[in-house]
């Protein structure tokens, strides 16, 4: 007679697959349980009730999920960059890099921000955040032009960077991408394009306005070269010391200043769901543990070369935030429109890979 507690082989590759989630969202999840906790007890510190603490173990829940279906393209991008790191450099932006993500742009940031903005003191921008968090968000929702505009002008060069390439030979969308890839060779093309909606968008801006944004934007766009032109210098130099080394400090500089313009846009929305600066770093930094584990899981699983699109769906979705940024200096724009869209066009992009992987016998 058969023995019913033997596993079938289905459920042994579903228990497999499950162990192998497990393992790379091991330590998302331990932040999770931990960082909600410190939630409910600092809902409870702070108004002392039982509805207080719900309400901000509430928003610390949907802040997570709001930074995850934020950064859906980031992780993806991420890996795309670091499949091509030493394994050395991808250890320590993988170490490094995420302490820079969750405690440098979730709460540095921030109160830098208030400290320029307000011309107060670093320990000053602190104590204002816990006392008086209604002043704190306006000052950041004050400063939200200006990092709207730098944000949006370094998204877009890193979106256009990928697609103005003319060794890039797959194509998604092939009516639009042949034509780029195909103009790829004029230099100074993106720049040129950036530079025309910064001038456009800049001509709408409310009077008073225009300087700033244009600032910021133009700002946003130098420091995109400035990090590519260093990291070009840096990676050489280092290949020239050690042969075959790759992907190097240069590239660690870029991940860390592409994921500080992903952070922008989360870090000033979540202001509309609290104005306690500790709630939204917890809520903030739990989503920025997943993308990490997404990272990891998208570079050792070798995702982004299973499903073809995948990496042109994000950077589309990196070009549509862009132009988010730049259109919310002019109107609000909520951040589900903008996590929704993202995840909308990566999920696009996933179902035509595995459309074509069955065309094509893969």
């Amino acid at each position: 007679m058969q023995d019913t507690a033997t596993p079938t082989a289905g459920s042994d590759g579903a228990s497999a697959s499950s162990a192998s989630l497990l393992r790379y969202f091991r330590w998302a999840i331990i932040v999770t349980v931990l960082g909600l906790g410190l939630g409910a007890l600092l809902g409870w510190q702070t108004t002392g009730t039982l509805g207080g603490t719900l309400t901000i173990f509430f928003i610390c829940s949907v802040l997570a999920v709001l930074e995850i279906s934020l950064s859906f393209d980031n992780a993806i991008v991420n890996a795309n960059k670091l499949k091509d790191m030493t394994p050395a450099w991808q250890r320590r932006f993988l170490t490094w890099g995420i302490l820079i993500a969750v405690f440098g742009m979730r709460i540095v940031f921030p109160l830098l921000i208030v400290v320029i903005a307000a011309n107060i003191g670093p320990w000053q921008a602190v104590v204002l955040a816990a006392a008086e968090p209604g002043e704190y968000a306006r000052i950041m929702e004050e400063a939200h032009l200006p990092i709207a505009a730098f944000g949006g002008s370094f998204l877009m060069m890193v979106g256009l960077s990928f697609f103005f390439d003319h060794e890039k030979d797959v194509h998604w969308v092939r009516w639009i991408e042949n034509h780029i890839a195909r103009s790829a060779s004029i230099r100074g093309i993106e720049v040129l394009l950036v530079l025309l909606l910064i001038l456009g968008f800049s001509r709408l801006q409310h009077d008073g306005n225009q300087q700033v944004f244009f600032t910021a934007a133009v700002w946003g766009l130098v420091t995109f070269l400035t990090v590519e032109v260093l990291g070009g210098l840096l990676d050489s130099s280092r290949q020239a010391l050690h042969a075959g080394a790759r992907g190097g400090l240069g590239a660690f500089l870029y991940l860390e200043v592409l994921d500080a313009s992903f952070s922008f846009d989360g870090v000033i929305g979540a202001f509309a769901l609290s104005q306690n600066l500790f709630v939204i770093a917890i809520g903030l930094g739990i989503g920025a543990m997943y993308v990490r584990s997404m990272t990891i899981m998208l570079v050792e699983k070798g995702t982004l070369t299973q499903y073809r699109f995948l990496e042109h769906g994000a950077f589309y979705a990196i070009l549509a935030l862009s132009v988010i940024m730049f259109a919310q200096s002019l109107v609000k724009i909520p951040e589900v429109i903008t996590g929704l869209g993202g995840a909308g066009l990566i999920g696009v992009a996933l179902w035509s890979s595995v459309r074509w992987n069955r065309a094509n016998g893969h």
